[in-house]
């Protein structure tokens, strides 16, 4: 509680730092129970005799939990109780740690289903995350932080997870393994992420109050503002699709590209990744009107699209390098994704001057991402199954940046043309 008090009345930056790191170490040690297995290419597994490939029955699998996860999360986020956030994160993953655990004890192909079951829990972190540092004048700085989060994240477990495969542990035991290494590291966090305040008054002036949401408010929101919404989620699908191929496959696409052999290049890829995307999303916090800000967020969505587009032409043509074309790509993909995890939503709540929670919109929006995911998997492997993942992925960015564009260019000018829009300074 003293650290409660020193909290409510410490300095913006003092706060942001506390508060930001503790979002960001929470989420950080959340990955290390969802993303190590990618490291691993599970070949020749025995038991698995089905024309689904393992490894992407595994991804699907994993994938179906967290989207099921994300439909529940758009009611019991935006409905749950602040003080039951923290015991609900810690109990969550430990969930998690169990189906990995049946993961390395069951035969394939019913191993699959632990990949599911670990995936359902953990689907509902980001949000009970995020509920701590929404709502406030600092949020796009907290946000960015939360973000860089799973964009530093991915890579780093996978390093471990990758380096744990070198030290002898077996492709199943791994991803149990990896993620014991983060608990101490979890629990720390998640007890200094309970220790924020709510949102001051001065934070409900400039971002609205906010609260839980029931079904009429739901409703109503959609009701007023659903054209907008349905775009956005419509691009969110696109680039949730191409980075999840990004994500779960980056051990095929670097070894196509050469670099097969090095785990710290998982890592070493995505620290300018996070510093160029989030650096881009944090400076938002300067734009204090929020309906204009909302439509600047628009702006860094478009931006990135284009980035991703073009980073992936520049490398056909033998302009730029594979690690300078991962990295752009990655900008550009992440600059374009984060607004949707964090500021976009956020923003456009405060733009409304509804009482609410961003959870909602970004629960709702999840949801339908990981569903088009699945979609594109199945596809590429009972479509174009002789297609490698780096040529795959290269089709994947251009159909993402190009859709995309047009899709958020049509929802900013739904919303700058929104008259009854309450932007609050």
């Amino acid at each position: 509680m003293r650290l409660t008090r020193w909290l409510e009345t410490a300095h913006p930056v003092a706060f942001s730092l506390f508060a930001g790191t503790a979002a960001f170490a929470t989420y950080f040690s959340m990955y290390a129970f969802r993303k190590p297995f990618t490291a691993a290419t599970f070949e020749d597994v025995p038991g698995w005799a089905f024309a689904l490939d393992y490894k992407v029955a595994l991804v699907i699998a994993q994938v179906l939990g967290y989207a099921l996860s994300k439909v529940i999360g758009v009611k019991v986020i935006s409905e749950m109780d602040h003080s039951r956030r923290a015991v609900a994160i810690i109990a969550l993953i430990g969930l998690s740690w169990l189906a990995l655990v049946g993961f390395a004890l069951a035969p394939a192909p019913w191993n699959v289903a632990a990949l599911f079951l670990n995936g359902l829990p953990l689907g509902l972190i980001w949000g009970l995350v995020f509920s701590y540092v929404e709502g406030r004048r600092t949020s796009e700085v907290l946000g960015a932080i939360l973000c860089a989060s799973f964009i530093l994240s991915s890579g780093v477990v996978k390093s471990i997870g990758k380096a744990l495969l070198n030290l002898g542990v077996s492709d199943h035991w791994m991803p149990a393994a990896a993620g014991l290494v983060f608990v101490p590291l979890l629990l720390i966090s998640v007890i200094a992420l309970s220790r924020i305040p709510p949102p001051n008054v001065a934070d409900e002036a400039a971002r609205v109050r906010r609260g839980p949401m029931d079904g009429q408010a739901r409703a109503a929101f959609l009701r007023d503002y659903g054209p907008g919404v349905i775009l956005l989620v419509f691009a969110y699908i696109l680039f949730t699709a191409v980075r999840d191929v990004r994500d779960n496959f980056a051990a095929e696409i670097w070894s196509a590209l050469g670099f097969g052999g090095t785990a710290a290049i998982f890592t070493a890829s995505e620290l300018p990744v996070a510093a160029i995307a989030l650096c881009a999303l944090g400076a938002i916090m300067i734009v204090r009107d929020n309906l204009r800000a909302l439509l600047v967020i628009h702006g860094i969505v478009i931006l990135g699209a284009a980035i991703l587009g073009a980073a992936t032409l520049g490398y056909q043509l033998g302009l730029v390098s594979p690690i300078a074309w991962m990295i752009l790509s990655g900008a550009g993909l992440y600059m374009a994704y984060t607004p949707f995890n964090a500021m976009l939503f956020d923003r456009m709540i405060a733009a409304t001057g509804r009482v609410g929670t961003a959870g909602f919109l970004i629960y709702l929006a999840d949801a339908s991402g990981y569903v088009g995911s699945v979609v594109l998997l199945l596809f590429r492997n009972f479509g174009v199954a002789d297609m490698n993942w780096l040529t795959f992925f290269i089709w994947t960015c251009y159909a993402a940046a190009m859709a995309s564009v047009g899709l958020v260019t049509v929802s900013g000018v739904f919303f700058a043309r929104r008259r009854q829009v309450r932007a609050r300074p």
